[in-house]
């Protein structure tokens, strides 16, 4: 997930369970620096294609650099929720050989303490992947009401403390605006009665302001949605989690496509009835010790496929 293509995480594990037809027509729906995207265009013959989307204008000035090496490349600096309005817009609805989505904040953007991703350096309090539009983490932590806090901080970042923290905030708001990250950092470390071993206790609501700031869950859940639509019979589906939320929406999204529709017990139904859409390939996989050497932050990776079949 750094910039260097071989920190791409679970690098050999995608390209082999994603690119099953070189002459195919694939989607990288988190460009990020490119990694993922150059180990699929060094798999396609000349007849392949990949498209990548990332909102972030620094992977998409990375994105451009590498359409101008390889035309059978092309960048569209959007959300990957467009996926189907630009997928139509090409008129390869159901055409697609391959999704891939390497979800959550990337190496890069954690590493600049201006991103304002980080708790662990000083930057202002942005948070955006697309730091050319939408709202900033300041703004969030400005303006939301307790409860919304309280409700966010529980549901994205699992965070029992959630009510005391919330509380924390929105007394030093008044007081004084938080625009830097160390500074609420700071809030959540007074606020937090117990720290876990080896974790910040700002990593959980920095997640949840995070996801909130970026609608990554609204987005990840309307992107499964869509690649059905978008993938041709065969097709492929892999998606590498980093966090618990993300990986039980995937888990969930394949399950629900494998068991098809349900029905009355007792109702009597043929198996073209119950519209299976999907089935999962393999069960999930992880990183192995030689990557976790090279890459701490593939510990929390989980990668799981799924191919089209209706």
């Amino acid at each position: 997930m750094k910039d260097k293509a071989h920190d791409s995480v679970l690098l050999d594990e995608t390209v082999e369970a994603l690119v099953i037809n070189p002459d195919g027509i694939y989607i990288d729906c988190t460009f990020g620096r490119g990694g993922h995207s150059r180990a699929v265009l060094s798999m396609l013959s000349e007849q392949g294609r990949l498209m990548a989307f990332d909102k972030d204008p620094q992977a998409i000035q990375e994105g451009q650099a590498l359409e101008q090496e390889d035309s059978r490349f092309e960048i569209i600096h959007e959300s990957f929720s467009l996926l189907e309005q630009k997928v139509s817009e090409k008129s390869l609805v159901g055409a697609i050989d391959g999704i891939m989505m390497d979800l959550g904040v990337s190496s890069p953007q954690l590493d600049q303490a201006e991103r304002g991703f980080s708790f662990m350096q000083d930057g202002p309090l942005d948070m955006r992947m697309d730091t050319t539009r939408g709202q900033t983490a300041e703004q969030w932590v400005a303006k939301t009401s307790e409860d919304d806090m309280v409700w966010t901080f529980k549901t994205f970042g699992e965070e029992r403390y959630a009510k005391r923290i919330a509380r924390a905030i929105i007394e030093k708001r008044q007081k004084a605006s938080i625009n830097r990250t160390l500074q609420l950092a700071e809030i959540i470390k007074e606020a937090h009665p117990r720290w876990e071993k080896h974790k910040h206790p700002a990593t959980r609501c920095f997640q949840a302001i995070r996801i909130a700031v970026n609608s990554e869950l609204d987005d990840l859940q309307h992107t499964l949605e869509q690649s059905l639509k978008c993938l041709k019979i065969g097709g492929r589906l892999v998606a590498i989690s980093f966090h618990s939320l993300e990986d039980r929406m995937v888990k969930r999204f394949i399950q629900k496509q494998e068991k098809g529709q349900d029905f009355p017990p007792g109702l009597p139904v043929t198996e073209d009835m119950i519209n299976r859409r999907m089935k999962k390939v393999g069960k999930f996989t992880k990183a192995g010790d030689d990557e976790l050497e090279r890459n701490n932050r593939a510990r929390s990776a989980v990668m799981r496929v799924a191919e089209k079949i209706s």
